[in-house]
């Protein structure tokens, strides 16, 4: 809530409105146009009070009702005039113009601590605000996590090992999405099966998902390379195997063209269970191969 004008500042926005205008006509009209709808001045008495009556009658009131608002957005418009030359072909013109711009210039003078709270406070109701729509978001978050992890366990148990490969790509397809990746979902192009695509800090990753009885061996990531290799040069793949992989296939890959990062069932059972981010979890793998030329560095190896 604003806080109300001090009697100094309303006397400066009383000066102010009865020196823009000379015609009572020219001072309606501008009214109309600055205050809200709801404030009725037709009924005020143009023909009988003066323009100072007027001008006092209104402000009186607006701040009797406890309107500093209405009296705020009043003295803005005010301070929007920059000059006054509509004065200046009256008798007297220019005095009658210069007191306008005098009168109007004491009253930013008042009204710019009142502006400066007014956008204090605008700034920190979109901080309530974003703090409450960030708490929605990781609520809803949570809950999808949630979802997925109860997914997640049902597959582990399931017998149907065909079934749970496709649900395994369907989960982390949801996975991308909940994590604003633009993911793109199984596709094929000249033959070569996609498991999955997603985009992260502008870099394009290729996808493959794998739960075999059996670790991945090179073979396995040779053809996965192929795949990449034929994207562009920013292209990189990132494998998921929840059993894991042959220390003989990571060694091959890792001593070759380093444009894959390799996971496990470990790492995707710590994102689902919240003990870290899936983009921060491929982020730090990313980094951990640049750095060190580790291409499989489980979650819980990671410094």
């Amino acid at each position: 809530m604003n806080k109300q004008l001090t009697p100094a500042a309303l006397f400066a926005l009383k000066e102010a409105l009865i020196h823009i205008y000379w015609y009572k006509k020219d001072l309606k009209s501008f009214l109309l146009k600055s205050l809200p709808k709801n404030i009725n001045i037709s009924k005020i008495d143009w023909d009988a009070l003066t323009k100072r009556d007027i001008c006092i009658l209104i402000i009186d009131k607006l701040f009797e009702l406890n309107n500093t608002e209405i009296l705020l957005q009043l003295a803005n418009d005010i301070c929007q005039f920059r000059n006054f030359d509509h004065l200046k072909h009256l008798e007297d013109g220019d005095n009658k113009a210069s007191k306008a711009l005098s009168t109007v210039k004491q009253l930013k003078e008042f009204i710019i601590p009142y502006q400066e709270n007014q956008r204090a406070e605008e700034e920190r109701q979109k901080r309530i605000k974003l703090a409450e729509e960030r708490l929605h978001l990781f609520k809803s978050y949570q809950e999808e996590l949630a979802s997925l992890r109860q997914e997640f366990y049902s597959l582990v148990t399931s017998q149907d090992n065909q079934q749970r490969g496709f649900k395994l790509e369907n989960l982390m397809n949801k996975l991308f999405i909940l994590n604003d990746l633009d993911p793109k979902a199984s596709f094929k192009i000249m033959g070569q099966q996609i498991d999955g695509a997603f985009t992260l800090d502008g870099t394009e990753f290729l996808f493959e998902a794998k739960w075999t009885k059996s670790l991945i061996n090179s073979s396995d990531l040779a053809v996965f390379k192929e795949k990449i290799k034929t994207k562009l040069e920013n292209t990189l793949g990132l494998f998921l195997s929840i059993d894991g992989f042959s220390e003989e296939g990571v060694n091959a890959f890792q001593s070759s063209d380093k444009v894959m990062i390799l996971m496990d069932g470990s790492d995707l059972l710590a994102i689902l269970e919240e003990r870290i981010s899936f983009t921060e979890l491929v982020s730090r793998k990313k980094q951990i191969a640049s750095r060190e030329g580790k291409i499989y560095v489980p979650f819980s190896q990671m410094r």
